[in-house]
């Protein structure tokens, strides 16, 4: 693996030194750090890892893309330099006339926030899943421990397509189906647009995006859940963070617990940010339920996992000191050039 970084490492600065106009850099860019490109295949392929080795393989994608975007960025600036100095020379600017603005886009906050929280987590060895977003209820809600009449259905009001048909309201029915395959050990997170029947208000959508993550193997236990959260708490909100857990009920952990982090705009004195607890709650844990286990094919008695929930839109919301969550899918240019 190393090898192979090294060869799409040395391979991209070679075509990046010889790009002379913009339009080759993008193709760079593309072929090695897009959606389909030579790195976020390498992220995919996480999975044939050994579970030992991912958080040095991730590490170590991780340096090779900051190379790749820090080489990108350099030759991009020297490429417009290039151009400016070469217009100057063949043209004569009339000062008079208006300025032309060049509308450039960009990455949407929710994906901004997105993809520091996967890189913090491939760092860490988890590989990014994903699965479908109109699920079975049996997944959605029976393999989770949540029955046909049990109170948190009513909680999330869901849309049915068809009576066993849903539009999923968590992506924890990916993990579910993870568990199902009898892979082990997992070490995943699966982030996802879920759907619930919530009044649109400043915090509130019936379409929005989470983050869950799921660990299985043997001799997990709680401590290792809260030394994962606060390291994840630490790296996306600063090594001064602290996080404190309170006792809850999820049906599908036992024991549970939500997490706050001690605020990041006051240090935990107290401030409007946080309405003067000096804390703010930003996710759901606990340790996976053992019939939760059972349904899914896994012995109970041999392994044991923990599992965590995030609402995506919550961590753009308190990264970005944004008041309303409505903002993030208004479309409004003038909101979102901020980022």
């Amino acid at each position: 693996m190393n090898e192979k970084l090294q060869s799409i490492k040395e391979e991209a600065l070679k075509l990046i030194q010889a790009s002379d106009v913009p339009e080759k850099l993008n193709d760079v860019r593309v072929k090695y750090l897009g959606k389909k490109g030579e790195l976020t295949a390498v992220l995919k392929s996480m999975k044939d890892v050994a579970p030992q080795d991912r958080p040095k393989v991730g590490q170590m994608v991780n340096d090779v893309r900051a190379e790749i975007e820090a080489e990108l960025e350099t030759k991009k600036k020297e490429m417009e330099a290039a151009i400016r100095a070469e217009k100057l020379q063949k043209e004569v600017i009339d000062v008079t006339l208006p300025a032309k603005k060049n509308m450039v886009g960009h990455r949407h906050p929710n994906t901004i926030a997105l993809e520091e929280v996967e890189r913090i987590f491939i760092g860490m060895g988890y590989e990014v899943v994903e699965g479908p977003e109109i699920e079975y209820d049996e997944y959605n809600f029976t393999k989770l421990n949540i029955p046909q009449d049990h109170p948190a259905k009513d909680e999330q009001d869901t849309f049915y397509v068809t009576k066993d048909i849903v539009l999923r309201t968590q992506t924890s029915p990916v993990q579910a189906r993870v568990m199902e395959q009898g892979k082990l050990p997992i070490r995943m997170i699966a982030p996802g647009r879920v759907f619930r029947s919530d009044e649109v208000d400043a915090t509130h959508s019936p379409s929005f995006h989470q983050i869950e993550g799921l660990v299985i193997d043997k001799n997990i236990t709680f401590a290792d859940l809260k030394g994962t959260l606060e390291e994840f708490a630490k790296e996306l909100f600063g090594p001064e963070t602290k996080t404190k857990f309170r006792p809850h009920h999820f049906p599908f952990t036992e024991p549970s617990a939500e997490v706050d982090v001690s605020c990041f705009k006051c240090g935990g004195k107290g401030c409007r940010f946080c309405k003067g607890s000096g804390w703010i709650e930003i996710l759901g844990c606990g340790m996976v339920h053992p019939h939760v286990l059972e349904m899914c094919g896994i012995d109970p008695n041999e392994y044991t996992g923990f599992a965590f929930g995030v609402g995506l839109e919550r961590i753009a919301l308190l990264k970005y000191e944004i008041d309303d969550m409505r903002l993030l899918y208004e479309n409004d240019i003038r909101f979102l050039k901020q980022f």
